[in-house]
């Protein structure tokens, strides 16, 4: 239309002025409430899709650990990021770094503008309430951004004012516990700022619950260690007690809100829920990405790239195997503990729908599986719509009782009852094989490193709770010697079959004999009929990694004092000019 305008009226230069419509400026972006929330909802963006919670910082960031590793072999990709190869070329380092800033960027213009609205003071009670809703909003995606910038790269730069504000767009490194410092102080005013889940109608929106868990997180995060780049070690700061306080603090209060978030009394129900669109009622996901579209930059690959390993001609669509769980973690768990079944799966699913037993090196993890999804996306579909949880409620009773031991030197009755909520949900019907909560401080912690173990698996949170306590080295090794132990069927895992024997019920798998995963080899009579897998015979004979034995290929070149944090890749080091200092040791 402009073209034609232009051959015939060539003197109307007003056509080539036209603003247009699709687009909004700053002023009218924040001219109302309406366009504030369009402004806020955009911030969220970029927690989505391949490049966030999708995959990448979910699925590739977290692994490998003494819980799960990435499947296949090195390369210069998540692999590469699984072993501890990071090279300054992994573009899957690039990308994510570069949306979590995008994100930042879009909180900072709203926590800017919003305020500076006229309604924001003068508007109707209604008016003042939602933009301050939406400021709160702001202030917690700014720091969800920091916060994962911060735990993989350390001292980043940290902007808190918007692009157009700052004389120079590549500012120099922020000490991180000064800006952990300025986010935990945001969180106490967002605080004040959102409503409760239950005042507000139900959606994937930031709410005062998510808030408070965040601050709590970011608090022992700060207290935590880290690796610093001046002294080129892991290192926590001498005032970690104050920020463990902070952390009881807030935990103690959401735990006083039951009303708001509660645990599921179901653990299988909380990922049941999840995976079929259903609304949990006891809220125990406080904190969740949404994901929807079908496409790549808003949308979740969890079920397909990880769970159990599906074929496409299955009911289910095609699936899953991105990620192993270790042997050493699945024989962490009680037999009795119902997380076991939920969190680890040892079937695949073949073309005609029939379970097959996977073996031991083989398994995978089991909280997205595709085969839970209701309904249904058969064939190739990537995307399942799945969103991602940043914080459930089990988490905010475990730093409760993690910060409490820490503050008294041995754990409160109050610490040992939320650790023992945990605990108890997990044993359902057999509440009388929890064990003996220990109370003095060593021992407690202990527990509770234990207990995270079993509780968040698969749930990006491993490793980083392994960074803050330091321990990921030592449980690394840990992982490998117990996988030595399970091969051999030594030590506490003397009874572990070389084999184990199994036939299709219907669709599903029957074990023969009682408890087959703690009892020896047991061989039915006749055999005919049963098909024999290897159990802790593949790791004898098949079980590799990077053609290695696979206790041999877990996280390959992590290195102390090194690996706790990502390299900053080459496209950032040059767009940033020399003003940007590489991580330590790369």
């Amino acid at each position: 239309m402009i073209l034609c305008l232009l051959v015939t009226a060539a003197g109307c230069k007003k056509f080539l002025e036209v603003e247009p419509e699709s687009q909004y400026d700053v002023e009218q972006a924040f001219s109302d409430v309406s366009n504030a929330t369009t402004a806020v909802l955009g911030a969220y963006d970029d927690l989505q899709g391949d490049n966030g919670y999708g995959i990448r910082i979910n699925l590739y960031y977290p692994y490998d650990s003494d819980e799960a590793i990435v499947s296949g072999n090195i390369d210069n990709g998540r692999r590469g990021i699984g072993r501890y190869q990071l090279l300054l070329s992994n573009t899957e380092l690039t990308n994510p770094f570069n949306q979590l800033y995008r994100g930042l960027e879009k909180a900072n213009l709203c926590i800017e503008q919003i305020p500076l609205m006229p309604l924001y003071s003068n508007g109707t009670a209604t008016e003042q309430m939602e933009l301050r809703r939406l400021h709160g909003e702001a202030l917690t995606l700014r720091a969800q951004y920091l916060f994962e910038l911060i735990r993989n790269w350390g001292d980043v730069p940290a902007p808190m004012v918007p692009s157009y504000r700052q004389p120079d767009l590549f500012i120099p490194q922020s000490n991180r516990d000064s800006t952990y410092d300025k986010l935990i102080a945001d969180l106490a005013t967002a605080k004040g700022l959102v409503p409760w889940r239950t005042e507000v109608t139900r959606n994937e929106r930031i709410t005062k619950g998510a808030v408070m868990a965040l601050r709590a997180k970011l608090a022992l995060f700060r207290g935590g260690y880290s690796l610093r780049t001046d002294s080129k070690v892991m290192e926590r700061r001498s005032d970690y007690l104050e920020y463990y306080k902070i952390a009881r603090d807030e935990c103690a209060e959401l735990m006083q809100n039951r009303n708001q978030h509660t645990l599921n009394p179901s653990f299988e129900d909380v990922w049941r829920k999840l995976t079929s669109f259903t609304a949990d009622p006891f809220g125990e996901i406080i904190f969740e990405v949404g994901a929807g579209g079908g496409n790549s930059n808003s949308d979740s690959r969890m079920g397909q790239y990880n769970g159990p390993s599906l074929n496409a001609a299955s009911r289910y669509g095609q699936g899953g195997g991105g990620l192993l769980v270790l042997p050493n973690y699945f024989y962490a768990f009680n037999q009795l503990d119902t997380r076991r079944e939920v969190s680890i799966t040892y079937y695949s699913v073949g073309a005609t729908n029939l379970k097959s037993l996977r073996r031991l090196g083989e398994l995978t993890d089991g909280k997205f599986r595709r085969d839970w999804r209701n309904p249904l996306l058969p064939g190739t579909v990537l995307n399942l719509g799945y969103n991602w949880p940043l914080i459930r409620f089990a988490d905010v009773l475990l730093m409760f009782a993690e910060a409490d031991n820490e503050l008294n030197n041995g754990p409160s009755a109050a610490a040992i009852a939320a650790f023992e909520e945990v605990r108890t949900r997990a044993f359902a019907e057999n509440n009388g094989s929890i064990g003996v909560t220990p109370t003095d401080r060593t021992g407690f912690f202990n527990a509770i490193v234990n207990e995270r173990y079993l509780e968040f698996g698969g749930e990006a949170i491993r490793k980083y709770d392994l960074i803050r306590w330091n321990l990921l080295s030592t449980k690394l090794e840990e992982a490998r010697q117990r996988i030595v132990q399970i091969r051999d069927a030594s030590g506490p895992y003397a009874s572990v079959p070389e084999y184990i024997y199994w036939r299709n019920n219907g669709e599903e798998i029957q074990f023969f004999g009682t408890d087959p995963f703690n009892t020896p080899t047991q061989v039915p009579n006749p055999a005919t009929g049963w098909t024999r897998t290897e159990w802790r015979q593949h790791l004898i004979s098949g079980a590799t990694i990077d053609n290695l034995p696979l206790h041999q290929g877990i996280a390959r070149f992590f290195t102390p004092n090194k690996s706790e944090l990502f390299p900053f890749t080459t496209s950032i080091l040059q767009a940033y000019a020399g003003r940007l200092k590489q991580n330590p040791n790369y």
